[in-house]
């Protein structure tokens, strides 16, 4: 594999232009495909860092088929899925995709930060000096089968003065920069890529899963104090960390909802299906006085549904509960393992369709921070009902990605191997930021 991996990266979005988008989200329990008009809009007091807003033309999804754990283990299977999910979208909007923006979800996905320096000679800061510092920071992020989602720069310091936060203009010796890299495993990122083109849509940018779900569902205030999204998805858990109003820290791990639906179907022998139905009706992991009264109707493994046997609610509840509480002290450690424990005083907010369960927020106050709220996307029109709930996290903010767009760091030279889809090469970028900016 090459020593350097990079997926496709988005052009900018210009501020003052609308704009038609498709994204699919393709987890391990669901593929969304969306297809929405951005269209420019006034700046928002609570949503300052967006500048368009975001309609839904078009919207479906499919039961995933071919993911396990965030990653593609059947290429034709996860083909077929995308292109139904696809399909649907597209006769809703009554417009055909060509591109689409997409997210990853596992494959080890994690950040790394890096930092460099360069002299400025005691003069008044330059562009030019910001781009040396920042693709000298970029120069140390390659990593042999890694390949980078996302280079974040993180802050700036002036001869030692952390906190800078534009450095223009100011007058140092010595300007350093901290770049916040976002990657995943290469193969992971090449297949998801490849089943995407195999069903003739180009990639416009492949977003992390965490960071998406963060822009959906953060308000303008919890990115400048503090905030640490968790994302319960089907197959993976996955972690964003915002400080200063900039990504600090994503992370995951491969143990998700599906997991609880197996112990479900395990502890009650039961088939996974119904194991499914059982914990989105009845689940729960909180435990109260009426369960052991609350008796629920099951049909064990091979036999017939009219011979069902009867179980209080009580122990579906006790086979849950375990695993919700290993997956919140799994989080719970790997952010203290990287520096941001404990989270007391940070804001934690919930989201991804295992969120739902009941008594998940209560969990996650008593064992990561009394400060929780479960996250629904925000700020986003024409969404059904059924879209509005934490499962689409991802989803729109995969919408919301573009807006955000013009914080990365972009390296000036493309050395991957990556199919041409318009939105590669150097110059190219440059000629079409002009048009969009004169």
């Amino acid at each position: 594999m090459n020593a350097h991996f990079s997926t496709p990266r988005l052009r900018p979005l210009s501020a003052r232009k609308s704009a038609i988008l498709s994204v699919l989200d393709v987890g391990t329990s669901k593929i969304v495909c969306l297809i929405a008009r951005l269209m420019p809009m006034e700046a928002s007091s609570t949503l300052r860092g967006r500048t368009h807003h975001c309609r839904v033309l078009g919207i479906a999804h499919q039961r995933s088929r071919g993911i396990k754990g965030g990653a593609v283990v059947d290429l034709e299977e996860a083909e077929k899925a995308i292109r139904l999910a696809v399909d649907a979208a597209e006769r809703m909007a009554g417009v055909q995709v060509e591109s689409v923006i997409i997210n990853m979800t596992g494959g080890r996905i994690g950040s790394n930060l890096y930092s460099a320096g360069v002299n400025v000679s005691g003069r008044p800061v330059a562009e030019s000096d910001l781009h040396r510092v920042l693709e000298a920071a970029a120069s140390r992020t390659a990593r042999p089968g890694r390949a980078v989602l996302h280079a974040l720069p993180n802050g700036y310091s002036l001869d030692g003065m952390n906190g800078v936060d534009e450095p223009r203009g100011m007058i140092g010796e010595e300007l350093g920069a901290t770049m916040n890299v976002v990657s995943c495993d290469e193969a992971a990122a090449r297949n998801l890529m490849l089943a995407v083109e195999r069903c003739h849509l180009d990639i416009e940018a492949m977003i992390a899963s965490p960071y998406a779900s963060s822009l959906s569902v953060l308000v303008d205030d919890e990115m400048e104090l503090g905030a640490t999204v968790i994302d319960f998805g089907g197959g993976t858990t996955s972690i964003g960390v915002f400080q200063n109003g900039a990504l600090a820290h994503v992370d995951g791990f491969a143990v998700g909802g599906n997991h609880i639906t197996m112990d479900v179907a395990s502890g009650l022998t039961i088939r996974p299906s119904d194991a499914e139905r059982l914990k989105a009706l009845y689940g729960s992991c909180l435990s109260s006085a009426s369960d052991e009264r609350e008796i629920l109707a099951i049909a064990e493994v091979g036999e017939d549904a009219d011979q069902a046997h009867h179980v209080p609610k009580s122990r579906l509840t006790r086979i849950i509960r375990p695993r919700v509480e290993e997956i919140l002290e799994l989080a719970r450690d790997r952010l203290k393992a990287n520096g941001f424990g404990p989270a007391a005083g940070r804001r934690l907010v919930l989201t991804g369709g295992g969120s739902q369960l009941t008594g998940l927020a209560d969990a996650a106050r008593r064992i990561i921070s009394p400060q929780a709220r479960i996250g629904r996307p925000l700020g986003v029109q024409g969404l059904p009902e059924s879209a509005k709930s934490p499962a689409f996290a991802a989803s729109v903010g995969l919408l919301i990605y573009p807006q955000f767009a013009r914080v990365e760091y972009f390296e000036p030279r493309r050395s991957s191997g990556l199919r041409a889809t318009g939105t590669d090469g150097y110059i190219t970028r440059v000629g079409r930021w002009l048009r969009d900016s004169f």
